[in-house]
């Protein structure tokens, strides 16, 4: 069964640091069959992923990390930039009017911009998966409650590492049930709540270097548009 990381920013994320290519080489070494690269509100790493993970071995699967006006919802499988700012629900309509699949990425963290704070669980339960397991946690108890709501509303469970560098690529992984050959079977796979999810935390130094870095690059991203 595949193993797909469906969570990780690149240098094209206000807050991530590393190319495609090197995010794309990490997760060959860790043994990722299918990658998304989802930053925020860009969509340009997907011809890049498309390029440079076959001759790795890796499915691309094309993706942003989306901006609605509630918070956060990843788009996977999408065939073109899905716009920020908009609402929960036309979020969700324009990722499936692109051909993709949204799955709502930590919606218990408000400080995260999950959706929960914003929109209430019929809302939540319109979307096609729920990230149960960010890597990025302090104590667990969001993931535990994704969890529980993802079991309640009968939606797709998946994990991600939410990587904003490349070592921590593959920190938190979906194995799907799946044949590994291309991006659609795979999404039409997690869709269906055929997955296990699968990680560990992203240790404590490497969340603060996350974090701190973060921090720069978006001070210097918000200056150079000054």
């Amino acid at each position: 069964m595949p193993v797909a990381e469906l969570h990780v920013h690149s240098e094209y994320s206000y807050d991530g640091r590393d190319p495609v290519e090197l995010i794309v080489a990490q997760a060959a070494a860790v043994g990722i069959d299918a990658l998304a690269i989802t930053d925020h509100d860009d969509f340009r790493a997907a011809a890049e992923l498309q390029r440079l993970a076959p001759p790795a071995g890796i499915v691309p699967i094309a993706g942003m990390e989306v901006t609605s006006a509630a918070g956060h919802v990843l788009a996977l499988g999408i065939d073109a930039p899905i716009a920020a700012g908009q609402s929960f629900a036309a979020t969700l309509e324009a990722i499936a009017a692109a051909g993709g699949i949204s799955v709502i990425p930590h919606p218990f963290q408000r400080s995260r911009h999950g959706v929960a704070a914003q929109v209430g669980p019929a809302s939540m339960a319109a979307a096609d998966a729920v990230e149960v397991y960010n890597s990025r946690l302090l104590t667990g108890r969001s993931n535990r409650r994704a969890a529980r709501f993802a079991r309640r509303a009968g939606l797709a469970q998946t994990a991600g590492s939410d990587a904003h560098i490349a070592e921590m690529v593959g920190q938190a992984v979906t194995v799907v049930d799946a044949p590994a050959g291309d991006a659609a079977s795979i999404l039409t796979a997690v869709a269906a709540g055929a997955t296990r999810v699968e990680g560990s935390r992203t240790p404590w130094r490497i969340s603060l270097r996350q974090f701190g870095g973060g921090v720069r690059r978006r001070i210097g991203h918000v200056l150079s548009e000054w």
